[in-house]
């Protein structure tokens, strides 16, 4: 719910604040006090386009700031709450409340906070929509569309249409996602063809060679090693003779090992102790010089002896540098474009036996789609019955005669320009995200009248009527958000004004209603009375502020209401009994 409003520079408010309660609250005021400042404050904080030109006169910026409690909201709204401020970085107050920030420049641009964060405006209106609707002055407009009229019927419906709009949904998407495959395998079956032919091409030249991974390194290093063979050979067999000395020679006395072995004969006959310490020492060495010795000739060993093993690790470099040049930069970047060819070509089959296969897959779930579909539209009619009633019911309650709300729901053929229609019942219908759906609401006037569209039928007091009668109704699918309503009771007077009242108050034991009216018989309903004083200055703009009414200020305020009645006892009399029968009204609800 909203707990409190606090407004800085809007319009002719240049600073007020108001807190708010559970039940009914009303605002009133002179016609110009500034009443649809609080209404415009919430669309702002809704996350409504921002307007420069609301900004009050010779300020730099307008400020609105709401603080919102989620303490007798559902699970599935503190839910959706905590999302949003999760994904935002928001954090609830030390109360656990949320403030919610809106800033608008003189210049046009806005800024938004949450939580404590900056946030774009559309944070904003993902975070209210489960915590605040605003009925603006036009807004039952939208009552007019289509759209809406099949949303409130949705909405009513609740769990029931919903899940089988979710499983209309999911058929739907699986229809569209076969139907799109099909259609482009047909229409690019020469590409894919070709495609396909030019991946089995080069995986049959990959596949013949056979690469092993990072084999272009291994064979760059060996040709080096080939080409300088002979000079290898060379100074491996000089070093080896220098170290151990050379089979070749029939002495070795000028080797290292030979010229050690002469020195550590000659210090084990020495009999100084001086000298006898070195030998181990030396033996060490001769040690490695004699393993050293072994390392070279397995060097040697291994070095190529035939002559033509240069030309063919040169041809095998020459098949790898065919395939780089080709396919990747390295022979691991090839190994990896073959596996993915064989990915590609595994998804790729335009023959007729796999068109054939993907075209019966297309038309068993286009059945699905018409079966989900068929099943919405069965269960939208059924709740239409209910919804007709119960609105009906309530019209009769707002003075409305014997006026009867008619909800057609009807098959939406597929138009001319349609590129995905669904055959429904032996009918090429429109397959929306929503359905094959379109609903109308439709206005009798009373009895034996036809019933025509509410656009043509339902004047602006009457539409104002239909539009409470319906959140009456679907008051019950949505408990616990904050309902505001801007003049919903616009054309209407006298006992349909009484009623509006009582509607609005029985609206009020499960929601908390905000309610901007100019008549006294909807105002005495209120559970909070809240008024907009307009002062006018002397210099510079006029300001006005929001406060709340103790009861004997509210019978002062409803005589005023009561044409202009304020300064007298009639007036003041009259406001007391409408008071006072309002009162028995709200006990009894």
């Amino acid at each position: 719910m909203l707990e409190e409003i606090r407004i800085d520079s809007l319009g002719v408010i240049s600073g007020a604040s108001a807190q708010f309660h559970e039940g009914l609250t009303v605002l009133t005021g002179e016609t110009g006090a500034g009443k649809t400042m609080v209404v415009t404050s919430l669309h702002l904080l809704s996350g409504a386009r921002a307007d420069a030109g609301r900004v009050r006169l010779g300020a730099q910026r307008a400020v609105v700031e709401g603080r919102f409690s989620t303490d007798t909201a559902s699970e599935q709204v503190i839910e959706d709450v905590d999302k949003v401020l999760e994904s935002s970085g928001g954090q609830r107050d030390e109360d656990n409340s949320i403030i919610a920030v809106r800033t608008v420049n003189s210049d046009g641009r806005s800024r938004a906070h949450l939580g404590g964060r900056s946030v774009p405006a559309s944070v904003l209106s993902n975070f209210t929509d489960s915590l605040l609707t605003v009925h603006g002055q036009n807004d039952q407009l939208r009552l007019l569309r289509p759209d809406q009229q099949l949303g409130a019927l949705d909405r009513f419906a609740g769990d029931t249409v919903a899940s089988l709009v979710s499983k209309y949904r999911t058929a739907r998407k699986t229809w569209l996602d076969a139907r799109n495959e099909l259609i482009d395998r047909t229409e690019r079956s020469r590409e894919l063809a070709q495609e396909a032919d030019r991946l089995q091409f080069g995986l049959q030249e990959i596949d013949s060679l056979a690469p092993e991974p990072g084999e272009d390194r291994s064979v760059a290093e060996d040709v080096r090693r080939l080409g300088d063979l002979d000079s290898l050979r060379e100074t491996a067999e000089g070093a080896s003779a220098a170290l151990v000395g050379s089979t070749e020679e029939a002495s070795d006395t000028a080797s290292a090992l030979y010229l050690l072995g002469e020195a550590r004969s000659r210090l084990e006959h020495a009999e100084d102790a001086a000298l006898t310490e070195l030998l181990p020492r030396l033996n060490d060495a001769m040690a490695i010089v004699g393993d050293i010795g072994a390392d070279l000739t397995s060097y040697l060993t291994d070095l190529p002896s035939d002559p033509g093993a240069l030309d063919s690790i040169l041809n095998r470099q020459a098949e790898l540098k065919s395939l780089t040049r080709k396919y990747a930069a390295d022979v691991d970047g090839v190994i990896a474009w073959a596996e993915d060819a064989r990915e590609r070509l595994s998804h790729i089959d335009t023959s007729a036996d796999a068109l054939a296969e993907l075209s019966s897959k297309v038309d068993a779930a286009a059945v699905d789609v018409a079966a989900a579909a068929a099943k919405l539209s069965a269960a939208r009619a059924k709740a239409s019955v209910k919804l007709s009633k119960a609105v009906s019911a309530e019209l009769a309650g707002l003075a409305m005669g014997k006026a009867k709300l008619q909800i057609d729901v009807r098959a939406l053929p597929a138009g001319p320009s349609d590129t995905a229609p669904i055959v429904v019942d032996g009918a090429e219908l429109h397959a929306g995200s929503n359905g094959v759906d379109e609903v109308e609401f439709r206005l009798s006037a009373h009895d034996g009248a036809q019933a025509l569209p509410i656009s043509k039928s339902a004047s602006g007091g009457e539409l104002s009527r239909v539009m409470l009668a319906l959140e009456v109704v679907l008051a019950g699918s949505d408990k616990g958000a904050t309902m505001v309503f801007d003049e919903v009771d616009a054309g209407v007077g006298g006992r349909a004004a009484v009623e509006v009242g009582r509607r609005l108050g029985r609206l009020a034991r499960t929601h908390q209603v905000i309610v901007v009216t100019h008549l006294p018989q909807v105002a005495a309903f209120a559970d909070t009375h809240l008024v907009v004083d307009k002062t006018d200055a002397k210099k510079g703009a006029a300001n006005s502020g929001v406060r709340t009414l103790s009861s004997s200020e509210r019978v002062v305020e409803l005589a005023r209401m009561l044409a202009g009645l304020d300064d007298t006892e009639t007036g003041r009399a009259h406001a007391e009994e409408l008071l006072a029968t309002a009162n028995a009204d709200r006990a009894a609800l």
